[in-house]
């Protein structure tokens, strides 16, 4: 199943590396990604296949969500078809 994981924040060193390594713990393959710093915040949205993810989608919704806090981001994660569906015109 495809997600798409957003992350929005204050930069700071290490964001892409700290979510790349959290999903890849996760056994969560990143498919695409684009990242950009809009004045003083980052914002990353990346396509991911959790087909194989070693926790249900819901716990690693939670695992993400718990992360961001910690480091002062909001980490959301979403299954393709929810976020296609909510974004059609």
């Amino acid at each position: 199943m495809r997600a798409i994981v957003t992350v929005i924040g204050k930069d700071q060193v290490g964001i892409i590396a700290s979510v790349c390594a959290l999903l890849s713990e996760k056994n969560v393959n990143v498919l695409d990604i684009s990242q950009t710093i809009l004045q003083e915040y980052f914002t990353m949205i990346m396509l991911v296949d959790a087909s194989q993810a070693t926790i249900p989608f819901a716990r690693l919704k939670e695992v993400l969500a718990e992360t961001g806090k910690e480091r002062g981001l909001d980490i959301r994660i979403q299954r393709e078809d929810i976020f296609d569906a909510m974004h059609r015109l």
